[in-house]
């Protein structure tokens, strides 16, 4: 980098950033699990609403540790839908990523142990939203 910062020679970095990923795509010498590009757009909407999941489950851990509500442990298991290796792992590590909750075993036909530090975080997750959303990404 040159030190210089100004829009004309940001915009330039980024242009060629983006051509040179183009020519690598258009080659096909891109490996699709170790560069998985085809989800980094759908990723941006991704992440934002599994933050705001990791908000909403650190305000129900902080209940549940000062007393405020009952701390009930819970195993269960769910049954993951997506097809890809790469996207059972983002499904898995979301689960553990979200306070409350830890993914204990993926198994090799999408089932995932999961313990919750309650029976109402278990069953957050028996809705699926989570699991449809990390398919939606995968799917992109």
């Amino acid at each position: 980098m040159s030190g210089v910062y100004i829009p004309f020679i940001l915009l330039l970095g980024v242009f060629s950033c983006a051509v040179v990923v183009l020519i690598a795509m258009r080659m096909d010498v891109i490996d699709h699990e170790a560069v998985p590009l085809h989800i980094t757009f759908r990723s941006l909407l991704y992440w934002p609403w599994l933050l705001w999941e990791i908000v909403k489950a650190n305000i129900d851990v902080t209940k549940r540790v000062l007393g405020l509500a009952p701390i009930s442990p819970t195993m269960t298991r769910l049954q993951a839908t997506q097809k890809t290796d790469l996207g059972l792992v983002i499904f898995a590590n979301s689960i553990t990523l979200t306070p409350g909750t830890i993914s204990i075993d993926v198994e090799e036909n999408g089932e995932i142990l999961v313990h919750a530090i309650s029976r109402e975080g278990a069953k957050g997750f028996a809705d699926g939203e989570m699991d449809r959303r990390v398919t939606e990404l995968e799917d992109a």
